[in-house]
């Protein structure tokens, strides 16, 4: 099991910082950095300037929400990063929250299963192809592009309800979790996405795990740090199905809090039902707490 670390810059950091963040994850020897896509940077651009300073560690993006850009345009930017990067990015895509795409942007977000099939089946075929002719219900693409320097990336995707999973598993390269325990991957999500890919004759698909994980000597104090810091992913409906799935009554209790043997031996324990990455979301409360938390996952490498 490989493991990475999510940074959090991209939300907030100046380009600087971000490069930083993800030069400290690639000298600690980290196999993969991952950013999001939430309200600061947009998340391809910034990975396109770190591809360019940080020369050897994957970059994904965890995740780009499908909805506001068009499939054809996302591999153009796509396979414009991964020039950048010399072919290390993997790009996570998900479908964001109905009160973002609809509330927020004033798009519709009808039929989200629809609409992954179709973005996927163009997706998939730029990125690894450059070229698609395709004519769906929602979307369409009928062009070959050409990005002097590319490669072909990967696709994983943010699924979680097994309509999803069925979908990812047939069309793109693995998913990425997140606020989904232990006991609902093993149960859940790697079954129905490994099933999928077996029956569309895939590979077996990669599943890249995020959890928050904090090495501390204040369990009781990290725990209600975490339920206020990842509040809101209690309250959203998709994260909060995952949560009632693995009999949380909130993220506090998936999250990865202990001394460092404590958490070094529930994130080893998550090799054993099938996650082939590990993605740390950092979480220290204080200087020591940060340390210590870096030194125990620099520990699993």
């Amino acid at each position: 099991m490989k493991i990475g670390i999510f940074g959090g810059a991209v939300t907030s950091g100046t380009l600087d910082v971000i490069v930083a963040e993800a030069r400290a994850a690639e000298q600690d020897g980290f196999s993969s950095y991952w950013a999001p896509q939430i309200f600061g940077h947009d998340t391809l651009t910034v990975l396109a300037i770190v591809g360019r300073e940080v020369p050897r560690i994957e970059l994904g993006t965890a995740v780009v929400p499908t909805y506001p850009r068009h499939p054809m345009m996302l591999a153009q930017q796509c396979l414009t990063v991964n020039a950048a990067a010399s072919g290390r990015l993997c790009l996570g895509i998900g479908l964001s929250h109905k009160i973002v795409i609809e509330n927020m942007m004033g798009m519709s977000f009808d039929k989200p299963v629809r609409h992954m099939r179709e973005y996927l089946t163009i997706l998939t075929q730029l990125a690894q192809t450059s070229k698609v002719s395709f004519s769906g219900e929602v979307y369409s693409a009928h062009v070959d592009v050409s990005v002097a320097g590319s490669q072909p990336f990967s696709v994983v995707v943010a699924a979680l309800g097994e309509q999803m999973l069925r979908v990812t598993g047939a069309l793109a390269d693995g998913t990425l979790t997140w606020c989904t325990g232990p006991a609902t991957l093993s149960s859940h999500t790697i079954p129905t996405l490994n099933r999928a890919a077996d029956e569309a004759g895939k590979p077996t698909p990669r599943v890249i795990a995020a959890l928050p994980v904090c090495v501390t000597k204040d369990r009781d104090a990290a725990l209600a740090r975490a339920a206020q810091t990842f509040a809101i992913y209690g309250q959203l409906p998709s994260y909060r199905a995952m949560l009632d799935l693995e009999g949380a009554a909130g993220p506090a209790d998936i999250a990865i809090v202990g001394s460092a043997a404590e958490v070094c031996e529930r994130v080893n324990a998550l090799c054993d039902i099938g996650v082939t990455d590990f993605g740390a979301v950092e979480f220290g409360g204080n200087p020591d707490e940060v340390a210590a938390t870096r030194a125990a996952m620099k520990s699993l490498l």
